[in-house]
């Protein structure tokens, strides 16, 4: 399945992801004949089990979805629709033929089965049908329709990508789920936290890609400057970092078979924020000037991977957790936890999530 899902997000993102749909949704379109086309594929419920229509492909599966939708640096909420689509199916609901994603920043309150709250951070809020959300007291998630919204505020984040603070007043939900048991809020933000680390480990790949390829045909005092050894020395850290980010992504999909595994996502979300911050300082700088212009693509790749790191949880965030986590369990749990695939450490409850 794995090999079929490479093949053909492959060649639907060579074909429909270019330089000018990219300039399009800039001005504010909507990508709709990429969307037909990912919706077509059923690459948009990859994750869904075969009962509610989708493929039930395990997540290590998908993996290669999400890692290229960051490689090609898709102008759309394809990685959050395959998540939130999830989600779904998980609260016994048949995904949306719409875009779809989730909302970790924030809680929504109940009122006599009626939901409210104001959801921060949506991407491309103004655009979906539906999210999911998390209300407390006891935790559970909730799928809310778009069109029952009272307000949407546009924004954007660094890479210009929509992230729309959406506003519910008593809404009516489309249905309402139980968290794991051991699940908080937290849970969304772990989920959307892994997506994320798959997106930032294909942008590092297409970026080495790129940055390699540039040192071979850039000519500066008679050879390439990729035969300069500064610039090779350059390289070679981007792609080893590249190569990390890379296993640590696939090894939290990997680890998430029955459901998300927390240890391998956050390690995954802080291997990948630190390769993130030098792979693209390293692209630019082997690129020089023109990789800070516009009418290059490098900036599509490193301005998301700048957006990226921040959300779901910054290096930062999840480096304290998992220190906090290693710390309190006492050191007869640390070897046990790295050597097994069963989760030993308990994770501590979120704080304060600054993003």
């Amino acid at each position: 399945m794995r090999e079929i899902f490479e093949t053909t997000i492959e060649r639907i993102l060579v074909d429909h992801v270019t330089p000018a749909l990219f300039r399009e949704c800039a001005a504010g379109a909507w990508p709709d004949a990429l969307w037909t086309t990912l919706e077509d594929a059923e690459v948009t419920c990859a994750a869904v089990p075969e009962l509610f229509g989708g493929s039930g492909a395990s997540w290590e599966d998908t993996f290669t979805l999400i890692r290229a939708a960051g490689a090609h640096a898709v102008p759309a909420p394809f990685a959050d629709t395959l998540l939130a689509n999830w989600l779904m199916a998980r609260a016994g609901v048949a995904p949306a033929k719409r875009p779809a994603a989730i909302a970790a920043l924030s809680q929504l309150t109940d009122s006599n089965g009626q939901y409210s709250g104001r959801l921060e951070k949506i991407p491309w809020g103004r655009d979906l049908k539906r999210i999911v959300a998390v209300a407390a007291e006891p935790a559970r998630l909730v799928v809310l329709d778009t069109a029952s919204a009272v307000s949407i505020e546009r924004g954007c984040n660094l890479a210009g990508e929509p992230r729309d603070t959406v506003t519910f007043d008593r809404a009516r939900p489309v249905a309402v789920a139980p968290l794991p048991d051991d699940a908080t809020h937290a849970f969304l933000l772990l989920c959307g936290a892994m997506i994320r680390s798959a997106q930032m480990a294909g942008a590092l790949q297409s970026i080495l890609q790129m940055t390699t390829a540039y040192a071979t045909e850039r000519v500066q005092f008679g050879k390439p400057i990729g035969h300069f050894q500064v610039i090779q020395q350059q390289i070679a850290v981007l792609a080893e970092h590249t190569a990390c980010s890379l296993i640590a992504a696939e090894a939290a999909f990997a680890e998430s078979t029955a459901d998300i595994a927390a240890l391998p996502i956050m390690a995954a979300k802080i291997c990948v924020g630190e390769a993130a911050s030098i792979g693209a300082s390293t692209a630019h700088a082997v690129h020089g000037a023109i990789g800070f212009t516009d009418e290059h693509t490098l900036h599509l790749k490193t301005r998301r991977l700048w957006a990226w790191r921040a959300e779901y949880g910054s290096q930062a965030y999840w480096s304290q957790r998992l220190g906090r986590a290693v710390c309190e369990s006492g050191a007869r749990a640390l070897w046990p936890t790295l050597t097994q695939t069963a989760t030993l450490i308990p994770i501590p409850a979120a704080r304060e999530i600054h993003t």
